[in-house]
Order: C-alpha cells, then structure tokens, then sequence
C-alpha cells in the first residue's frame, strides 16, 4: 500500500490542475483555463431546473438469468465467441442494482438529485416480446425502483430502449434490420406506459440512435455486428445502406410509440416523451468555407439525421443531397405522425471535435463516403489537442462546447425544451487501486463545473434547457470498453461491489446545496486526512 505522502502528492498535483489547466481557444493556441469559467453554483440556474444522474440497464443491473428475463443480445454477444468489453468483462453481474437498487437510491437521496434517468431492460419485461407474455417479476422490480425514487422525491426519467432488447428478436427477423421491430417496440413502449405511466412523466423512446445504428451496423461493433469495408470485417452487413435501413426503423418505431402515448396515455396521465442524440459540437478545422460547410454537415449526418425526422418530418436537406435514393423516405401519412412527435429534445454531450471537408482533399476511406457525408473528424489543429484527453478517444474536454451545441439546436429546433441527458468524465489516468481514482478525481469535479458554468451561459442566454444529468451515478459497465473506463460519483468495488464516493460525490452534493467553493475546501480537508493517514475516514464521511 502506498504512503499517505504520495497520495497527497497525487491530491495536489490534481488540484493544480484547476488553476493551470489548459484547453484550446478554437484558433489552435492554449490558453489558461480563465477562458473556462468553473465557478457555478445551483442558482446559475432556474429554480424548477432537474438535477440528476444516469444509467441504463444492462450497464448496472446485473442478474441476467434472474426471475425469468430472457437473454438479451448484449448477453448473447458477450458469451459469444465475439465476446464484448476489455478482460473479457460483460454485464452478467455489472453493479448488481437489481438487488442493490435500494442502496443506490438511498446513495442518490444523499446527494440531493431530483431526477433519476435509468432504462428499462426489454428482457426482463418481455422476455419474447410480442412473441410472449409480460413478465409480472420484471414489471415488479420496475415498481419498486419507481416508487421508491418518488418516496425520496426523485423523478423517474425512463428509457425504453438502451441498446438492449430480447435475442429471440434478432434470430427471427434480423430486429431493427426488420419492419416488424417497429410493432414489437411500440408494444414494449405500450406495457410500459401501462405499467408506469402513472407515475413515470418523463419518457424517452430511444436512447442514441445515432450511435446504436454506427456502432451496430456501420462499424460491427455492437451486436448484431454488421458491417462492410473499409468500416470493418464482418461476416455480413452493408455499412452503406443498412445504417439507413436501421436509423428508418428507429424513428419509425419511436414516432409510432410516440403517437400512442400523445393519443392515448398522455391526456390521462400528463407526461411528455422524447428522444436522445449522442450530440458532439462541430467546428470547422480551418476557416475555409469548405470546412465551414462540412461542420454544418456534420451536424446534419449526426444530429440532423434523427431530430429532422422528429420535429420537421423529413431527413436533412444535405443528407438527400448526398445519399439521393439511398435514403429512405417518409410517407405522407409518416410524415405527419413524425411531426413533433418528440415533446422535448435529450442531449447527451461530451465533447467538441474538429471537421474536415473530404469533397476537395484528401481523408481515410471511411470518411470519404456519402454514409458520413464526405467529412472527417480530427482531435487536433495545427499539431495542438482540441482539448485535454481523457479514456476514451475522441472524447477531449472542451467545455465551451457544451453551450454551443445547446446553442446550435436551439436556433434549429425553435428552442424546443431541452435536457442534457448525459454528460461525464472519464479519467485517463485510473489506476487498479481504486483509491487512487478518488484522490485524482479533482479532474471530474472540474470538468462538470466547466461544462455546467457553459449551460449556464446558454441558458442565460435564452435556450430551454429544463434538466441535467450526470453520466453516471456508478462505474459500470461501459459497453466494448468494459469496467476500466470510470464515468461514475461512485467507485464500485469490482471484488465487493461495495459503493465508494469519490470527490465528485462530494462536490455534487455541495453544488446541489449552492455551495460551490467545494475545491477548496475539500483540498484541506484531503491534506489533513491525509497527513493523518486517515484517507479511508474520509472517504467514508463523504
């Protein structure tokens, strides 16, 4: 075990950071972190605003054989020869909120969040889907999950579908690949409202179809694991076509459910339902106009591609331009029920990328293709980081892109409501001891301080943003990337499976209360425990 005098080493070089730390002005220099404003406090926002946490199902739930749920397609996956995650890792037991969820809830009361946002595994409600009957032990641990967060004054935000859904799906029709995925969704989505809906008043029908359609069927990452090169080697797919095929299904199906509950559900019940973009910022890498045109195509071919559809009816002008009859098109019946068929608009937001044109000059394959719109995607400018790295690729921190992108679909989308649905940190120095991601987690606290203090400004400014949620309340189970990438307010032990706060527990707490001279205060405490060797004390009192 390592000297309290190194862990204060690490404290302080971490707490350095929050005076020293620098990111990219957009014009390829480094500034201080001045140009970052990380002085937020609770009252920068309105006073009805929703804080909260995140997660999704297969993520934290663990007990994948347990009271009746059936196997899903990540289970199959992940015990195929495959296989998903680093180590080997899969989600057979990921935090076990199934049978902590209690805890967990508690764990969310003390920090004081007045939302919650957790997905609903398809599974364990309908292990055969249409194919079946509803399955009243899933339904059960649902109930018990929403009336305990309302007994503790926190607001249930669900998620139909988090990338899980029942394997039998996929061995009979090829799911989203299929016509038939879009009734056996909304038949999901109409237990649910059933189920839930009396208590549930915010609901989200898909979760990322952006990212399940690239990383299912462009890249063959996720299951089914379909794809074509240059995006991968897989055993079958079209990585030109089948996005498009899948991405159809998928607004489909969620402004089919989307209409029955405004229909039937909401007049009663009085919730609002929407769905959730995976929402990088674009900037142009250079201030040509070509660059300048393909950040706006960008935006267009990620973001465009699924909100378009869901609030105007109709796929994005420079996507038609691009994939001509590649791209399915929406009846006129379709386009009337697609029609703000999303009530609000979720944003899951990490980072800000550089784009490229590749119409007039040279990319990698993969970007040189209409499916990405003829642009590449770029880290850097001139040699110099978009911003400080993290763990996971592609994902820098640059906090000033949190109110642009805000900003962005706020002109596009005639500031339709807004919630930030996901936002976290991934730190890129975790070690095995748990303990040591704790002490440098200096970096979380102020990563969410930064981007907070940018929503901040944008909503200052004008834009509905109602809500904000922390990606996420625990380590877990982060999909190909398995337990070694760390988004969560608590370690979770991989052993004991015991919860630990890390510093951004504690910060979030005080923020939560307006209190944000967090830092500082907690750097002394930190010494003094420390200094006395008692770290764990500490950790224990947060």
């Amino acid at each position: 075990m390592k000297s309290p005098t190194i862990f204060l080493f690490f404290f302080l070089i971490s707490a350095s950071l929050l005076l020293l730390e620098a990111s990219n002005n957009g014009d390829g220099a480094f500034k201080l972190a001045e140009k970052e404003d990380t002085h937020v406090k609770r009252s920068d926002f309105p006073s009805g605003f929703l804080f909260g946490a995140a997660t999704s199902a297969y993520q934290v739930e663990g007990a994948y054989l347990e009271d009746a749920k059936s196997l899903s397609n990540w289970d199959v996956f992940c015990h195929s020869v495959v296989g998903c995650g680093e180590h080997g890792d899969n989600g057979d037991v990921a935090d076990d909120h199934y049978h902590q969820f209690l805890d967990d809830i508690e764990m969310m009361h003390s920090l004081g969040l007045k939302a919650y946002r957790f997905s609903i595994s398809w599974a364990r409600i309908l292990p055969r889907g249409r194919f079946g009957e509803v399955n009243p032990a899933g339904i059960m641990f649902y109930n018990k999950i929403i009336d305990n967060l309302i007994l503790k004054g926190i607001e249930p935000f669900v998620t139909i579908f988090h990338n899980d859904f029942p394997q039998e799906l996929e061995e009979r029709y090829g799911s989203w690949l299929n016509t038939e995925m879009r009734e056996e969704f909304v038949h999901m989505a109409e237990v649910c409202f059933k189920s839930f809906g009396d208590r549930v008043k915010y609901w989200i029908t898909i979760n990322e179809p952006n990212i399940f359609t690239e990383m299912a069927y462009e890249q063959g990452l996720f299951p089914p694991s379909r794809c074509s090169e240059p995006f991968g080697n897989c055993v079958a797919g079209n990585s030109d076509v089948e996005p498009l095929i899948v991405m159809h299904n998928l607004l489909l199906a969620h402004g089919m459910a989307a209409k029955l509950y405004h229909d039937k559900f909401q007049p009663k019940q009085g919730g609002s339902i929407g769905l959730v973009m995976h929402c990088l910022m674009f900037e142009p890498l250079t201030d040509s106009d070509l660059d300048r045109k393909a950040a706006k195509r960008a935006f267009a071919f990620n973001i465009g591609w699924s909100l378009d559809p869901v609030i105007f009816g109709e796929y994005p002008e420079e996507m038609r331009e691009y994939l001509g009859s590649e791209l399915p098109s929406f009846s006129l019946d379709e386009k009337n029920f697609m029609k703000n068929s999303t009530d609000f608009i979720g944003i899951n937001h990490y980072s800000t990328t550089y784009t490229k044109d590749c119409t007039n000059s040279s990319c990698s394959p993969i970007a040189n293709r209409a499916i990405r719109g003829f642009l590449d995607m770029v880290g850097e400018r001139d040699g110099v980081p978009i911003g400080e790295p993290t763990k996971v690729e592609g994902l820098a921190v640059v906090p000033r892109g949190m109110g642009e992108i805000v900003n962005d679909i706020k002109i596009r989308y005639n500031n339709k409501p807004m919630f930030i649905t996901e936002n976290g940190y991934s730190s890129p120095d975790v070690q095995e001891e748990g303990i040591n991601e704790l002490v440098n987690d200096v970096k979380r606290v102020n990563f969410h301080a930064a981007y907070l203090a940018s929503l901040a400004k944008s909503i200052r400014e004008g834009a509905d943003v109602r809500g904000y949620f922390v990606w996420s309340l625990l380590d877990n189970y982060e999909w190909l990337h398995g337990y070694d990438v760390k988004f969560g307010l608590y370690y979770v032990d991989r052993k004991t499976l015991t919860r630990v706060p890390k510093l951004s527990a504690k910060w979030y707490k005080n923020f939560l209360k307006n209190n944000s001279d967090v830092i500082s205060k907690g750097a002394s405490r930190y010494r003094r425990s420390l200094q006395k060797g008692d770290m764990m004390l500490e950790i224990a009192n947060l």
